[in-house]
């Protein structure tokens, strides 16, 4: 129960701080923070998150770190539904949170149904002044997804440099999230997909799919090859 409870926190933290970025702060005249800024502040939640609760759960944070670190040997399969739900229901309570204070501005009209609303993932969408279709972002999120789970099993490999996972993770997210929010919002987290698309809904439900099964399969993949390049064994 402390470890689900740890993702439950970690998760929320990550959707209230990186989403909430992007809600409440990308855009505002003179002081946005921007993509730059946005990317950055995922990245800063994971490292954030990981060394507060890291010790506590491993710090995953999203279905497809828990999968991958399984695939990968570094996870034990009964305990991975359960983070599941506690990533989700944790990622559902951080996007709650945000509502509750963007409906308390007196210009609130609704989060929107566009793409991207409430910094929702999305594909075949021009948001950001270019239209990625469905295989570009389905590429994206894979590849994308694939890396991150890579820099994770590297990073917090028995022979890696102690005390630095979290640091190399974080920045790990920021890069992504600079490669591929043009491109989908960026998910690579399908807690983080589903928390937004939840408060959304319409085509943000709609696309949802891809961004369960793309995160997944890079991961999947990502565990596989690290487990045939560098057992976690003695």
């Amino acid at each position: 129960m402390k470890k689900l409870l740890a993702e439950f926190i970690g998760t929320f933290w990550l959707v209230l701080g990186g989403c909430g970025s992007a809600v409440l702060a990308a855009g505002v005249e003179n002081v946005g923070i921007g993509l730059v800024g946005v990317a950055l502040a995922f990245g800063l939640t994971v490292l954030t998150g990981a060394y507060a609760l890291g010790h506590i759960s491993g710090g995953h944070f999203n279905p497809a770190v828990s999968i991958g670190l399984f695939m990968g040997g570094r996870f034990e399969g009964k305990d991975l539904l359960g983070y599941i739900i506690a990533q989700v229901l944790g990622g559902i309570l951080g996007a709650a949170i945000l509502y509750l204070i963007v409906s308390s501005s007196a210009d609130f009209s609704g989060v929107g149904s566009a793409p991207g609303a409430f910094a929702t993932n999305f594909y075949d969408a021009n948001v950001y002044g270019v239209n990625f279709g469905l295989i570009g972002a389905l590429v994206t999120e894979i590849v994308m997804t694939f890396m991150f789970l890579i820099v994770i099993l590297g990073a917090t490999h028995k022979n890696a440099s102690p005390g630095f996972g979290g640091m190399a993770i974080g920045l790990a997210l920021t890069l992504i999230h600079l490669i591929s929010i043009p491109v989908t919002n960026t998910s690579v987290n399908p807690a983080r997909s589903t928390s937004q698309a939840l408060f959304v809904g319409g085509e943000a439900m709609g696309q949802l799919w891809l961004f369960w099964v793309a995160p997944i399969v890079g991961a999947i993949l990502a565990g596989l090859v690290y487990k045939f390049m560098a057992p976690n064994k003695d």
